[in-house]
């Protein structure tokens, strides 16, 4: 049948999962993001990844599974509580480089670096150093946001800005992209 069901989940996800409920972390990517991101990195053979928001590492879980065993990934987060979490259950996978850190401060000093596909999950390099963000991007790089679709911890005035970063995307020339009223409202813009 085809419908949205996701019935293979990667190795250690139930366990984060359990482990994000039990410290309240409220802010996990869908499952069915999740299987895109799966499938996205699948696509993209010897590549480089980046991931701006870590959280508790649901959503690295999912690109890890997509990943071959000659890419990298490189996930940054803020919070070390969060962060603790993928790395006791991924931190053994040597594709995958956990940065506790600032990402706006680390998006401006990584221009040097360039990346197949970026997964922007935090307000950095999504909200955030846009422009950096995106000039991160190799020609053909895939770019990722969700919950682009009104969410319940949405606060006060975020549609506002959700719909401003929404026409700034639009407006670029250099991309092409595609919204998708599917699971938390995906955006999925591919640079020129």
């Amino acid at each position: 049948m085809f419908d949205n069901t996701t019935y293979s989940y990667p190795a250690h996800y139930k366990a984060i999962e359990a482990a994000s409920k039990l410290i309240g972390f409220s802010m996990p990517s869908d499952v069915q993001t999740g299987a895109l991101l799966q499938t996205l990195a699948a696509s993209k053979p010897k590549a480089s990844v980046l991931e701006i928001g870590t959280g508790t590492g649901l959503a690295t879980a999912w690109l890890l599974a997509g990943m071959d065993t000659s890419s990298h990934l490189i996930s940054i987060d803020s919070e070390a509580s969060y962060q603790v979490i993928a790395q006791e259950y991924l931190g053994h996978d040597n594709r995958l480089q956990l940065v506790c850190g600032d990402a706006d401060e680390w998006l401006v000093k990584s221009n040097h670096l360039a990346f197949d596909l970026i997964f922007a999950d935090a307000w950095p390099g999504k909200y955030a150093h846009l422009d950096e963000t995106l000039s991160l991007l190799k020609p053909g790089g895939i770019y990722v946001i969700d919950d682009m679709l009104p969410q319940p911890n949405w606060p006060t005035g975020h549609d506002e800005k959700a719909t401003s970063l929404i026409s700034q995307l639009e407006a670029r020339t250099d991309v092409q992209l595609v919204k998708m009223a599917w699971s938390t409202g995906i955006m999925l813009i591919v640079k020129k």
